[in-house]
């Protein structure tokens, strides 16, 4: 049986550390752009206003999202880039970043909402931890996408 020793941290930008930027672009690129077989720009200039909530076990990033403030993305606050690690898949830990990026919202942003634009075939995944579909399904760099907005 696997111990979790899992350290969550979401700090902003600016108290990111070299080595943490590092880990973090290099996990999105190797799933998002690498994995999934989709070339486009990661770095959008949206890092900056964000926060980085990240699962860390032994300096190795297993799971992040990126947090942003009402207004960046949709009028409400919202949550991206959610993406586990290959080696760490199989632990529940889609699940529990996205919990951690709710209740991180609903903190830091009380009564903004939030809305994501997720992946279409991870729907139901993001149902069970609250979320609405509203809208139809659409093109997002050559993926199907659907806009999702948190139900309290």
């Amino acid at each position: 049986m696997h111990t979790v020793t899992i350290t969550w941290q979401s700090p902003v930008f600016d108290d990111l550390t070299v080595g943490q930027l590092y880990e973090i672009l290099r996990l999105r690129q190797q799933v998002f752009i690498i994995e999934q077989d989709c070339l486009y720009q990661d770095v959008d200039d949206l890092d900056q206003r964000g926060l980085h909530l990240g699962g860390w076990e032994n300096g190795e990033l297993l799971a992040y999202l990126r947090a942003l403030p009402p207004g960046v993305s949709y009028p409400e606050s919202s949550l991206g880039r959610i993406v586990v690690s290959p080696a760490a898949r199989g632990r529940d830990l889609g699940r529990e970043v996205v919990r951690r990026g709710i209740e991180l919202n609903l903190a830091t942003w009380p009564g903004a909402g939030i809305t994501i634009g997720a992946q279409a075939h991870l729907e139901v995944f993001y149902q069970g931890l609250g979320f609405e579909t509203v809208s139809d399904v659409y093109d997002e760099d050559g993926i199907p996408h659907i806009t999702m907005r948190y139900q309290q």
